[in-house]
């Protein structure tokens, strides 16, 4: 008796050959059902586990085949999955013409602006006005407005939460909370170039969680790229005229929490299977982070957003207000158009992107602040941004199957 093999089917890159099958999309309930060909026995393979590539996987259900067919009103769309091969180095981009590369340029460069105005704004409010969480909370407040009118808008389809996936995403909320405050405690600590300098040492723990907690090994290659980013970091704080440890410690407690954010997303976003985009996921985590802040903010720091409090900064409350405003929106808009990037290119191409991103907004806010940098000082960062360039061409580079 002919059966299917029914589950939900979530696309992930892969390389060799995927199994001749045909493919049954069922237009009531959305499924997917794989006949095997040419009287091969049934494999046994998740779309997500094994992506589609003939690892072996888990099973949602198997029906005979009638009482499939029973069940569904009609089937459409039938497919014949190909035994093309998909070459081990091959990108995850696809071809792009002239007026997707222009805007794919586009888009890199306001990522790019966005983030040398959002450091800014964020410096000069910080700098008189030493509330971290009170403009953390601002900024998700802002994010979380903006969200909801892409979502009344239909800009931006409103996602469906269960309630596994509200308590999986809370996890990684937290995370991001805590990223932000650290690196908004960074700043207003030290020198805006400083704290993208210890910023820097991302990929250390990003290796280092990725070994404890996935069983992902890095290669010698991987490692040595490491020893320039954290020599380049140490130099640089050796050296740094606005050293501060609280801004020192912060900075790489904010490593540590984005890291861990990233970590947890890619073990346990993969253990769920009702998976979310990028864009999707990271708006929800955006307005958990504000529900999250806003306790935490009163309980920290009190209510301090009253013109008494705003006063001493030497700003007049219109201004203030409406820095607080660019940096809210520059800190939303940064963000969203990095996921759309990254929607648009491999992994490797975003990360090669973001390290060039961290060296203009280190030379913009020097040049803006007019930060004292002495030679070694300058060095240090060159050397440790120099190690996270290598590392994200390394990453690039995957050991053979054997």
């Amino acid at each position: 008796m002919p059966i299917f093999a029914q589950y939900s089917l979530a696309l992930r890159p892969f390389s060799g050959a995927p199994p001749r099958a045909l493919i049954f999309r069922s237009p009531v309930s959305d499924q997917l059902a794989f006949l095997p060909c040419h009287g091969e026995p049934l494999p046994q393979v998740s779309a997500i586990a094994a992506g589609l590539h003939g690892g072996m996987g888990r099973v949602r259900s198997i029906v005979p085949c009638e009482n499939f067919l029973k069940r569904e009103r009609k089937l459409e769309g039938v497919f014949a999955v190909g035994a093309s091969a998909v070459p081990d180095a091959a990108p995850n981009e696809r071809p792009v013409g002239l007026v997707q590369t222009v805007e794919l340029v586009v888009l890199i460069v306001l990522w790019y602006i966005f983030n040398i105005f959002f450091n800014i704004y964020n410096k000069q409010i910080l700098k008189v006005y030493p509330f971290p969480a009170t403009i953390s909370a601002f900024q998700f407040a802002f994010g979380s407005i903006f969200i909801f009118i892409m979502w009344s808008t239909n800009v931006c389809k409103r996602p469906k939460i269960s309630t596994s996936q509200l308590s999986t995403i809370l996890l990684l909320a937290i995370a991001h909370t805590l990223g932000n405050l650290f690196t908004n405690m960074s700043l207003g600590k030290v020198a805006v170039s400083f704290t993208h300098t210890v910023k820097a040492m991302e990929p250390f723990f990003s290796v280092l969680f990725s070994a404890l907690f996935l069983g992902e090994l890095p290669s010698i290659w991987i490692i040595s790229s490491l020893v320039p980013i954290v020599s380049g970091v140490a130099l640089a704080s050796l050296t740094e005229a606005s050293f501060n440890w609280t801004g020192f410690w912060s900075a790489m407690a904010s490593n540590v929490t984005n890291q861990s954010r990233n970590v947890l997303s890619k073990k346990l976003m993969a253990e769920n299977e009702e998976t979310l985009d990028n864009i999707s996921l990271f708006s929800i985590i955006t307005i958990m982070s504000f529900f999250l802040t806003v306790p935490a903010t009163l309980f920290l720091e009190g209510f301090k957003f009253t013109p008494a409090y705003l006063q001493p900064t030497g700003l007049s409350l219109r201004e203030f207000y409406v820095r607080c405003f660019l940096s809210g929106f520059c800190f939303h808009a940064y963000q969203q158009v990095a996921y759309i990037i990254l929607a648009r290119v491999s992994p490797v191409t975003h990360s090669v992107s973001n390290c060039v991103k961290r060296v203009v907004i280190i030379v913009s806010s020097v040049i803006f602040f007019k930060t004292p940098v002495s030679p070694m000082n300058s060095l240090g960062t060159a050397v440790a941004l120099a190690g996270v360039f290598l590392y994200s061409r390394l990453t690039r580079i995957k050991p053979k199957a054997e």
